[in-house]
């Protein structure tokens, strides 16, 4: 055989070896689905793993996708199956049938591994805060992201932050707080809903806190920012709540929130309506100590509102680093209130001279539209560089109409009617660019700007029943024109080292305010443009201790009703009406705070001072014939000095203790109409809430509030107490939370305010008195059930 030869039958041999081997290796398809075993749902990137039957290595493998499906090939004659999944017992097939070479597994049920998944967790990086320059940052650890909690029960975690059982979410105390989700506004974090349930904790990559904003943010006061950071790698899914709730007095709604991942869409929908009643109790006394006579009034009302909203919302992933956010979001409320107030006149005998009742009945109707632009960029050179750019817009419209009605029981008053009209339209645009430019690994640029557009629009009619006629009343009907647009513009540089850094920052912003008041053709023009500076610094000493220090100037512009001059006239023996004269408030704020890590305890301490010009205070004006007139006006200086504590103390797994104590000291100095307002005093107020994980998966929160009695401008306000109870059940593993919730338990909550004068004496108190609410609510997808979904908050 000579070398050709040779070569030709070599390859025969090779090519005959090859058809062999591949007739034995057919392909072998395998398929089949993933579900949990109790709740049925389908698990998303569950393992599928083929293993060698003799090296026990694996062959190949897939995941599952959203709806749970896993196909593969495989050419290996020898080998077994294994489906396994983090947190559950995984499941091995050895015995299976070929049909036509594929195997169909069918539907696969896997359980929970208890044992497996308290390993993990307790092995688990654990959450923790530390400082940023201008913020206290929580990153969220897989403590928190492994247990499928929703975005308030994360937030429930953070120091500083406290969510009660019906879900509202208050920073140092005070419910005030801005949520922002990836540094801007967003209909998820809108207080008329609970769409921020479909926000689930392994989502969530860190919160950061802000209590004394940087030249970035507004320079309009707000007592605080909370901005949820969102993981740029989004889990796909389907996570959503539906829930149901009753209430003494009524408190009922229903509510159904969608959230719905894909590779390039997240689509969001909220839906929620309801009734809600909100009982008062007034009381006012006005004294007149020239005349020697009293006004006394009782009275009770009654608040009906009908609600209902719908919100739907897109964010579209254009690629890795582009992405585009429409939202809409519509609202109808309607409005019944009633009240009957008992009046009685004294004179100086202490005798009735004259007794009559008012009664009240208004309807109106609140239409609200919603909508906004967003589009953001990041960059491929730095993870942290990025482009966002938003427009918002918003309309709300009011038509109410009131009719009053007084009947005489005593005396000689004459019984009088009157009715008034409301056509309020109120329109809010908001176009902002924001850039953020790392550099030089520690430093980072920061610039943008801000255009804000307030158009709002009060016509305010009063006629009065003469003769059987009505006749428009000249004195208290007008229409009231107020526009507004801000323009700010901001740049702030920082430096940020392992342990040290500092952010400055100066923001302009220039207001125009035009108002009108159309039925007297009295027109005022405001027209100015200020520098807002800020300054952060922050210092790590170490792991269990850092210290933060920070200077911001702040701005409060009066409001329409601030500056509108109509009267209100629901009680005419105490009259307010606007001042459209009244200028801005400025305040130099202050700030040193210090976060301490004790076990397992977390403390915070706030040392600040506010400084504050043309500070704004309703003064009462006027008190003639026992009937009061007060105003907004620009009345001196205020100096605040204040220390503030807030902590967190997890002693046991089942219980945790956290609190807030604020004491300020304050310097009054004014003059307004030749009389001296300087005065100095004192106010403090602290809240203590207990949380219970009880057997049988119930949580229970008492939480207590009390608010020290403090001297005003011209007199007092006095204390307050009160205490609201949470008692939550969860069953199907989170799936459902039944809710009770029990607010203001004792019916102690009364806001009293008195005015001493020497001409007079005035007195006045409200109060609502205890709610009691049930609710059940349901989750599905990701995330556990989210308290009180789709319910409208006040």
């Amino acid at each position: 055989m000579n070398f050709h030869q040779f070569k030709n039958a070599l390859f025969f041999f090779a090519l005959t070896s090859f058809t062999v081997v591949n007739a034995q290796q057919k392909t072998i398809e395998i398929k089949g689905k993933v579900i949990e075993t109790e709740t049925k749902q389908t698990i998303e990137y569950a393992t599928i793993s083929i293993i060698d039957n003799v090296t026990k290595k694996p062959i190949t493998g897939t995941i599952t996708n959203e709806a749970g499906l896993f196909s593969i090939d495989v050419t290996s004659g020898n080998f077994y199956i294994e489906v396994s999944f983090l947190g559950f017992i995984s499941k091995t097939f050895k015995d299976f049938k070929v049909e036509k070479n594929k195997i169909d597994l069918k539907t696969i049920s896997l359980s929970e591994d208890l044992e497996a998944l308290g390993e993990v967790l307790v092995r688990a990086q654990k959450s923790q805060t530390e400082f940023k320059l201008d913020k206290r940052v929580f990153n969220v650890g897989s403590d928190l992201s492994a247990t499928g909690a929703g975005a308030l029960e994360v937030l429930n975690n953070v120091p500083s932050v406290n969510v009660s059982i019906e879900g509202e979410v208050s920073l140092r105390g005070n419910s005030g707080v801005q949520i922002l989700i990836n540094g801007k506004p967003s209909v998820l974090a809108s207080a008329d809903g609970n769409a921020l349930g479909t926000i689930t904790a392994d989502m969530i990559e860190k919160i950061e806190v802000i209590t004394n904003p940087s030249a970035k943010y507004d320079a309009a006061g707000t007592s605080g920012i909370i901005n949820i950071v969102i993981k740029k790698s989004e889990k796909k899914g389907l996570n959503g709540s539906v829930s149901l709730n009753v209430g003494v007095p009524n408190s009922n709604s229903f509510g159904l929130s969608l959230n719905r991942r894909t590779e390039k869409f997240n689509l969001f929908s909220q839906l929620g309506f309801g009734l809600r009643t909100y009982p008062g109790e007034t009381e006012s006394i006005n004294e007149d100590f020239e005349e020697e006579t009293t006004v006394q009034s009782f009275g009770d009302s009654e608040f009906d509102e009908k609600f209902s909203n719908f919100l739907l919302g897109t964010d579209y992933h254009i690629n890795d680093r582009n992405v585009i956010t429409l939202t809409g979001s519509y609202a109808y409320e309607v409005e019944d209130q009633s009240s009957q107030q008992d009046f009685t006149s004294i004179d100086g005998t202490n005798s009735v001279t004259d007794a009559w009742l008012r009664d009240e009945k208004t309807e109106a109707t609140n239409p609200k539209l919603s909508y906004e632009l967003q589009y953001k960029k990041d960059f491929k050179r730095h993870e942290d560089q990025s482009l966002l750019f938003s427009a918002l817009g918003s309309s709300f419209r009011k038509d109410q109409s009131s009719y009053f009605e007084n009947t005489t029981s005593i005396g000689s008053k004459s019984d009088a009617e009157q009715i008034t009209r409301t056509d309020y339209k109120l329109a809010d645009y908001t176009f902002k660019l924001d850039y953020v430019h790392p550099f030089l690994e520690k430093y980072t640029i920061e610039t943008g700007s801000q255009y804000v557009i307030n158009e709002v629009s009060n016509d305010f009619a009063v006629s009065d029943l003469d003769d059987d006629v009505w006749v428009s009343n000249p004195n208290l009907t007008n229409i009231f024109n107020f526009d507004q647009n801000v323009l700010g513009v901001y740049t702030t540089a920082s430096y940020e080292g392992e342990k040290w850094g500092v952010k400055l920052g100066v923001r302009m912003e220039d207001t125009q305010i035009e108002t009108l008041l159309e039925t007297t053709n009295e027109n005022h023009s405001k027209n100015y443009t200020d520098l807002f500076p800020s300054a952060h610094t922050s210092y790590k000493v170490n792991d269990d201790f850092s210290i933060q220090a920070g200077y911001s100037r702040r701005i409060n512009r009066p409001n329409l009703r601030s500056l509108n001059p109509f009267s209100n006239i629901r009680n005419t023996f105490s009259i307010s009406t606007g001042n459209p004269d009244l200028e801005p408030e400025y305040t130099n704020s202050y700030e040193i705070t210090s976060i301490h890590k004790i076990g397992k305890a977390s403390l915070n301490f706030s040392l600040y001072n506010r400084y504050t010009t043309d500070v704004i205070e309703s003064v009462i004006v006027s008190f003639e014939e026992g009937v009061s007139t007060s105003r907004p006006e620009n009345i001196g200086t205020s100096n605040t000095t204040g220390l503030e504590f807030n902590g967190k103390y997890n002693p046991l797994n089942w219980f945790s203790l956290s609190g807030e104590f604020n004491i300020n000291f304050f310097d009054r100095n004014g003059i307004f109409e030749s009389e001296s307002f300087n005065f100095k005093g004192n106010r403090w107020s602290s809240s203590l809430t207990s949380k219970f994980k009880l057997p049988l998966d119930f949580d229970l929160e008492v939480s207590g509030d009390y608010q020290s009695e403090f001297e005003s401008l011209q007199g007092r306000i006095y204390d307050n107490l009160y205490a609201d109870l949470g008692l939550r059940k969860k069953i199907l593993k989170g799936k459902v939370i039944l809710n009770m919730s029990i607010r203001d338990v004792f019916a102690s909550r009364v806001n009293q305010s008195e005015t001493i004068q020497p001409d007079y004496y005035l007195y006045n108190s409200r109060k609502r008195g205890r709610f009691v609410t049930f609710g059940v609510s349901y989750g599905f997808g990701k995330g556990e059930a989210m308290e009180f979904s789709g319910q409208r908050r006040r």
